[in-house]
């Protein structure tokens, strides 16, 4: 509990500049609780192979992120993030089930 009434916090992050200058629509937002990821997302495109450039395009916004806020190349990150993918890919590490969206 966070919040001074014991109310949990949501530290959410705000929509990037030419979203709020231009509109669009969210297709995915990802939240850590209690140290497990929760998702809820739209089908958005046509094509499921969208979705795998899109998770790759997240990749490097996130090895771009640990190369500015930490001592690890661009690299280095992307392909740690790279072995992760792989590893839960041959080894799943989510089990559950999808049963609605938004």
């Amino acid at each position: 509990m966070d919040g001074e009434d014991d109310t949990p916090l949501f530290h959410e992050l705000e929509a990037p500049p030419d979203v709020r200058e231009r509109g669009g629509h969210e297709i995915l937002r990802a939240s850590v609780v209690e140290g497990a990821v929760s998702v809820s997302l739209r089908r958005s495109f046509d094509d499921p192979f969208t979705w795998g450039v899109l998770f790759v395009d997240l990749a490097r916004h996130a090895a771009r992120v640990y190369a500015l806020e930490t001592g690890m190349s661009e690299d280095e990150a992307l392909a740690q993030i790279r072995a992760g993918i792989e590893s839960a890919l041959d080894d799943p590490t989510d089990p559950g089930s999808t049963s609605a969206v938004n």
